[in-house]
Formats: C-alpha cells, structure tokens, sequence
C-alpha cells in the first residue's frame, strides 16, 4: 500500500477502526495531488471540489478583502484537513482562498465520494463529525481569542499551540493570523 494511504489510515485510525476492505475501498475514492509552492488549491469566487488532508508540506486559508489585504484564517500540515468548508459544503463559490506555502502532497476526497463513503461505511461519518466539531471548537477559540486577548498574547497562544510553524512560516503571515501587521509582529518579539 502506498506510503501515503498508510498516513490517512493512521490518522482516520485515531477516531474510527477500519477493516482492510473498508480501507480499500476509501483509499480508492481518494485523489493524489502535488502542489508547488504559492499554487492555489482553492480560489475566491471558484468552487471548492475537494475536502484535503495534508500529506506533506504547509498550506494557508485565507480571505483577501477589498483593499487587497490578506486575512489569514488557518495553516494547515501534515496530518490536518484543509479547504473552503463553507463552499465544500452548500456547492456555493468559495468565501477564502487556500494555497501552499511550501510544496504539498494532498490526498482528496470529494463531495460526491463523501457521501458515498457515508453510505457504504457509516462509521465514517462519525470521524467527519468529530473532525468537523474539533475545527469548530479551534475557530470559536480563534475568535474569543482574538476579542478578548492582547496582539502579545494571541503570539505567544500561536508559538505555544504550533511550535514548529513559526519556524516554517513568514513573520507577514504569522502577523496576518494574529491581526497585527508585520512590523508590530517585530517589535513585539523583540521586546519579548
């Protein structure tokens, strides 16, 4: 089995057991996709197709405003999910942009698929449940978080909960998903 189905399966193993026919069966509605640093997997405005897990690499969601700024909504490696929730849902355009930060490895999974993968193997609706409920509870964190905490505190929040990403991300965008802008991000750090 490739390397990569063997990652997905670890991870769907955390919350649902499978047996080999019904790891076949998922894996085969899955699709493979690389992406290269700065491509877009999902654009404003466009439908978003896919539900993605992160095999390798580092991606963004993010919403570009009318004044052309970015406003980054979630980062994404291995072993997260990753899209437009809202357009991967209801089949309407997409609300957020998401692209790779680093070259990505993705393994896909349609709506179509989705719903088929509900049918034949119900369990799975539960692990999609339970993914669905953790990234809620991650958003509404996010945004009590954001109301109620210093630009300090949401930084040192953000190195805590992701200590690695700070290594593999640009200060601009860090500053973007704590509402700073990037010179602020500096000096901040620098007084810390």
């Amino acid at each position: 089995m490739n390397k990569n189905y063997k990652q997905i399966l670890t991870h769907v193993a955390k919350y649902i057991q499978l047996t080999k026919d019904e790891e076949e069966y998922f894996c085969s509605l899955l699709k493979y996709k690389k992406l290269k640093r700065k491509q877009f997997l999902v654009e404003q405005g466009e439908p978003c197709l896919y539900d993605n897990y992160v095999v390798s690499g580092c991606l963004r969601s993010y919403y570009t405003d009318n004044a052309g700024t970015e406003h980054i909504s979630q980062f994404a490696i291995e072993d997260w999910w990753i899209s437009d929730p809202y357009a991967f849902v209801t089949g309407e355009p997409a609300i957020l942009n998401v692209d790779a930060l680093e070259e990505s490895e993705l393994l896909q999974i349609d709506k179509t698929s989705l719903e088929l993968l509900y049918e034949k193997i119900p369990k799975f609706e539960k692990l999609f449940r339970i993914l669905f409920q953790k990234s809620f509870i991650s958003l509404q964190q996010r945004v009590v978080s954001n109301l109620s905490r210093t630009a300090k505190e949401r930084y040192l929040d953000f190195i805590n909960k992701y200590p690695t990403l700070e290594q593999r991300i640009p200060q601009i965008q860090i500053a973007s998903y704590i509402g700073v802008t990037p010179e602020f991000l500096s000096k901040m750090k620098k007084e810390l």
